[in-house]
Formats: C-alpha cells, sequence, structure tokens
C-alpha cells in the first residue's frame, strides 16, 4: 500500500491521472474499473486532456462501471452512466463494445451481474480499479458488512449512501437498492486507486487505514491487498497520525 498526500486536490488529481497512464501503458489491451462520484472527476479530466493532446492512446483500453442505482441507467440525468458519459466516455468517444456498464432498468438484474463478471473474465480480470471512498466507508455500493469475499450483486443501500446519492439529482430520488461489482472482485483487481479529498472525508479515510480491518468497514480491507494507492489532499489526511504513512511499502 502506498499513501499520497496533496495539497489540493488539482495536484492529487495530476499525479493520480498520470499514475493510471503509467499502470494502463504496463499492459496491452487492459481493462480499467471507473467509479463515478466527485473524487475522480479531476482524474478523468486529466486523461481526457491527455488524449485530447495526443499524449495518451486509449485505443487499446477496456471499461468496466463500477457500480449504478437500480432503476436508472445512462438515460437518466444523475445516474452513474450519466456522469461518467460527461466526464469520460463521450469525450473519448469510448465504442460501445470497449465498455460494460449495469443497466439499472433491466428486468433481469441477475444476469446484469453475470455479464459484468463475464466481461471481466474475457479481459483476463481487471487491470486498474478507481475507487472513490463512502462517508460510510463503502467501496462502489458494497455497504458495510457486505462479505470480503461476494461477486457481483445487487444490495440494499445503507441510509447514509441513499442521503448522500441526493446530490447528485436536481429532483429527490428514491435510492434504495443498487447494482455493484463485489468485495471479491474488486480485489482480486491487479491495482487498486483510491481517491478522498475534503475535510468530510477525514473521519472514514482515518477509520479506513488506521481502525480495525473490517466488513464492516470495507475500504478498510483494501489494507490487505497488495498493489494500492491511497490519494488524499491536505484536509482527507488531516486527521492521520504521522505513523500511517509508514504503511508505504
Amino acid at each position: 500500500m502506498e499513501i499520497l498526500q496533496f495539497d489540493n486536490y488539482n495536484d492529487l488529481s495530476r499525479q493520480a491521472s498520470d499514475d493510471v497512464k503509467e499502470l494502463m501503458n504496463l499492459k496491452k489491451d487492459p481493462l480499467i474499473s471507473v467509479a463515478s462520484g466527485d473524487s475522480p472527476i479531476g482524474l478523468y479530466k486529466n486523461l481526457v486532456n491527455q488524449v485530447s493532446n495526443n499524449k495518451l492512446d486509449i485505443s487499446g483500453w477496456s471499461f468496466v462501471g463500477l457500480d449504478e442505482w437500480i432503476g436508472l441507467n445512462g438515460s437518466d440525468e444523475g445516474s452513474c452512466r450519466f456522469h461518467l458519459n460527461n466526464q469520460l466516455f463521450d469525450p473519448l468517444q469510448i465504442n460501445e463494445n470497449k465498455l460494460y456498464f449495469f443497466d439499472g432498468r433491466k428486468k433481469d438484474l441477475q444476469k446484469e451481474c453475470h455479464d459484468a463478471e463475464n466481461f471481466i473474465a474475457q479481459h483476463c480480470g481487471i487491470h486498474v480499479a478507481i475507487l472513490g471512498l463512502g462517508l460510510n466507508g463503502h467501496l462502489g455500493m458494497n455497504e458495510p458488512k457486505t462479505s470480503a469475499l461476494s461477486r457481483t450483486h445487487i444490495t440494499n443501500l445503507d441510509p447514509t449512501t441513499a442521503e448522500t446519492g441526493q446530490k447528485y439529482f436536481k429532483e429527490k430520488q428514491v435510492l434504495k437498492e443498487g447494482i455493484t461489482l463485489g468485495l471479491g472482485t474488486l480485489m482480486e483487481s491487479e491495482n487498486i486507486v483510491l481517491l478522498a479529498n475534503g475535510i468530510k472525508k477525514a473521519g472514514i479515510v482515518k477509520e479506513m487505514l488506521e481502525g480495525e480491518i473490517s466488513e464492516e468497514v470495507p475500504a478498510s480491507l483494501l489494507r490487505k491487498h497488495a498493489n494500492v494507492r491511497i490519494y488524499l489532499d491536505a484536509e482527507a489526511a488531516s486527521l492521520l497520525e504521522p505513523a500511517t504513512f509508514s504503511l508505504n511499502q
């Protein structure tokens, strides 16, 4: 595990995008798992700029979405796919055959789970997984107490997740369930990149890195993964003990 602290979000985003680029270039035709949310926006912006300026070739990259709200898909403003379309897929002109993303409106949601796992297997696993950090410690929509061995699944949303999720919508939504890559699925990724910024994340960052490793805080399980990089701005890292940075290996 490597814990990286930056003075501000822009510096964090630039370094994370450079590192993701480097990691993805290590493998031919790599698969990247992408999260929606606020924390990765700067990373995506930097990747798009590098592609636009012919400094990055992503023609061999494939993409798999991390999660989606049940009942929503890319046609719904505020959905995970909607935001990633705007921030990443549309600017990069990603072809649908290079992309798997959950459709939360489908009747057969178990097939959506099965298809995601198949897409990952067909690409020989996730090479880089980009993650944000939920205020309750969730990864994707793997809520507290989710099994560390879980595969892609449908989940009941924690009240914190449902409440926080309202910020992505112009009007109040009923958010009860989600569909997400499982913790076991994510932990099989060759590399994991987690980004957290802002003072609101300081408490859960401390719990993730200094608390007990437990399914109660899914993000704490990342401490068991060999190739994890944690990117924090000064505010998100503000409650950490100096000794915590000695976890860097």
